[in-house]
């Protein structure tokens, strides 16, 4: 299990699968895979692999992330960040996993059962990682450029500096938690005994009472502003390509490290030109009469234009290398190519003296055309006569 699989392959539902379908498909594989009674000798591995699937598939934010990202959009979570807020007494309702008369704690946290520590959840903590969509032309991801982008995220609240209380009002210690800001709790369940850390329910986490929340953020501690963030995106990016910028994502909890900014280069399409990696494709026009006789012509470039040697006798669908004029090489210097393939364009109209030309052109090379006044019966009984 070194690589991690997909998470709708490891609960074995669609992608389109709703909150209900991935709850009844957790609850199949957690009563399969449990340590205590499971006989599979991988079952813990398994058992800590279908929770997390559940933990963000069951997560709309978390959910949204993975779909755009895969698992690259959940880097910026902890493990213990993954499973915030998952009820797991819900999950396991009905199936006798704690509750009832011993004392109510259940599975309203898995931490201590994978050996997390409880603790840290409660201590500080690293912000999310945030994306960025930027949309770029073809000839600036050819140069590379810099640029000032706006960005929202979330940011420390300025006005109590991420204390969440009004400032000068008053704050006061948790007196049930005694400030940690959560309570444990040990509980007996037919699987055996689990050790359960739970947020404190009366400061709700916090290890303190807030007499007046901050009137700017409502006493969450942070705001969601944009912020101008001047980036460099490098030449030879594609579409696809990320950057990152650290320390640009949205504020971490209780004085923990901010996340990162992803910008998500987007190359916008080229009228002209087709990219395969650091190769440029551009489909050039010519008449019959350049192919047959050749000739030299110029073939744009994104720093302008070329010439091109035409031989004669070329064929449509040919492809010449102009070498060094295709797109940078990012990891390295350089450039890539640029491959003109000639496409011999047909006139849909000829005047009386083109087709007199193409005619004699014809007769001297043995080919046996149809006048434009037979019709259609008269060219059949042609054919079938030879």
């Amino acid at each position: 299990m070194a690589e991690k699989r997909d998470y709708y392959e490891v609960l074995g539902v669609d992608k389109n699968a709703d909150k209900k379908e991935i709850k009844k498909a957790y609850r199949k594989l957690a009563m399969k895979y449990h340590p205590d009674v499971s006989d599979d000798p991988e079952c813990t591995e398994k058992f800590k692999e279908i929770s997390e699937a559940y933990a963000v598939l069951s997560d709309d934010d978390k959910r949204s992330k993975y779909d755009k990202y895969g698992h690259a959009g959940m880097n910026g979570f902890s493990q213990e960040d993954i499973f915030n807020n998952i009820n797991f007494e819900d999950i396991f309702k009905g199936f006798g996993f704690g509750g009832g008369s011993s004392g109510g704690g259940g599975f309203d946290s898995i931490f201590d059962l994978f050996g997390f520590g409880g603790g840290r959840r409660n201590g500080p903590q690293r912000g999310d990682d945030i994306a960025y969509d930027l949309k770029i032309t073809l000839e600036e991801a050819a140069k590379g450029f810099e640029r000032d982008i706006e960005v929202p995220h979330k940011k420390t609240c300025p006005h109590c500096n991420g204390s969440k209380a009004e400032p000068g009002s008053k704050v006061t210690t948790c007196q049930t938690c005694g400030g940690s800001g959560q309570v444990r709790q040990v509980n007996n369940t037919p699987l055996g005994q689990f050790a359960t850390v739970r947020p404190c329910s009366t400061c709700k986490g916090e290890g303190k009472i807030i007499e007046t929340p901050c009137r700017e953020c409502h006493g969450r501690g942070i705001i969601r502003k944009k912020s101008t963030i001047h980036i460099k995106v490098p030449a030879g990016v594609d579409n696809g390509s990320r950057l990152r910028v650290a320390g640009e994502g949205d504020v971490g909890a209780k004085g923990g490290p901010s996340g990162d900014l992803y910008v998500m280069i987007r190359v916008k399409n080229h009228e002209l030109f087709q990219r395969e990696g650091s190769d440029l494709t551009y489909e050039m026009p010519i008449s019959f009469v350049q192919a047959s006789l050749g000739d030299t012509l110029e073939a744009p470039t994104l720093d302008g234009t070329v010439e091109l040697k035409i031989p004669a006798g070329t064929q449509t669908g040919t492809s010449f290398r102009v070498k060094g004029q295709g797109m940078p090489h990012l990891r390295w210097n350089g450039k890539g190519n640029l491959y003109v393939k000639v496409k011999i364009v047909t006139p849909k109209k000829l005047n009386p003296k083109q087709k007199e030309l193409l005619r004699e052109f014809a007769d001297v090379s043995g080919d046996e055309i149809y006048a434009e006044e037979k019709g259609l019966f008269d060219k059949f009984k042609d054919a079938i006569s030879h």
